[in-house]
């Protein structure tokens, strides 16, 4: 089985964020996209503590098409350094992991 990984991106803006959920399912970069709700983000910027209101994003992929997923949101993301982390799926349904692998696959 290919590996399955949830990538996970923030930005500041809900339409962007559904642009970039949406942007990257068509390109088949991600099977599927969640945004969160927003909530209140608390950080270091520059020597300042920042708050913002963010939306979380997150990408349903495989391993493989992680770097291009990864260079896309990198090239559409409005942040100077936007978030993105990884996550390891250790276990699903085998239907969806299929499913996610499927979707993702260049044709």
């Amino acid at each position: 089985m290919t590996d399955i990984v949830i990538a996970q991106t923030t930005i500041d803006d809900e339409g962007q964020a559904k642009a970039l959920a949406r942007g990257a399912v068509e390109s088949k970069l991600a099977a599927g996209a969640h945004i969160d709700a927003p909530f209140t983000a608390v950080y270091w910027w520059r020597s300042e503590i920042e708050t913002a209101k963010e939306w979380r994003i997150s990408y349903m992929t495989t391993a493989d098409r992680l770097p291009e997923l990864e260079a896309w949101v990198s090239e559409r993301h409005s942040y100077e350094v936007p978030q993105w982390v990884t996550l390891p799926v250790t276990g699903g349904s085998g239907a969806y992991l299929s499913w996610v692998v499927e979707e993702t696959t260049k044709r």
